[in-house]
């Protein structure tokens, strides 16, 4: 019974500590990247038909090395430009994400990675690249060093 509690609790804490927090506002990441003094890390997506995007996700942002290293050291905000209706964002948000690909990414790449400081100035660009998470997060750290 002890070890089973303590299973659940480990689980439930890992669990907390390695969830990423995606944003969806980025003026509010803005300013919380100012009061933390934190860079963004800004991703272009389309989450529910751009295979290299799904690619990114599963291979480098779900993993636990990159979670580690973006709770620390990066806001995230993901601009979704989803395609089937079932995902639709409001409208509010599609006018968002339009702006952000106007003013970021006015090539329309898919997955479009930026670390832009709190002003917004961009410090790097990535995409999608089969390689361990490890090199992906160095190339980020590269970009604010």
């Amino acid at each position: 019974m002890k070890n089973s509690v303590l299973l659940i609790l480990f689980v439930i804490v890992s669990n907390s500590v390695f969830s990423q927090n995606w944003k969806t506002n980025f003026e509010a990441a803005q300013q919380e990247a100012l009061q933390s003094k934190k860079p963004i890390i800004l991703v272009f997506a389309g989450t529910d038909w751009c295979s290299p995007c799904i690619k990114l996700d599963k291979q480098i942002f779900q993993s636990d090395t990159f979670k580690i290293y973006a709770t620390e050291n990066a806001i995230l905000v993901r601009a979704d430009f989803p395609r089937k209706k079932e995902n639709a964002l409001s409208k509010t948000l599609q006018e968002q994400n339009r702006k952000l690909a106007d003013r970021y990414n006015p090539n329309g790449f898919f997955p479009f990675v930026l670390m832009l400081n709190a002003e917004g100035v961009v410090l790097g660009e990535l995409g999608y690249e089969k390689i361990e998470p490890q090199d992906y997060v160095n190339k980020l750290q590269a970009f604010v060093k």
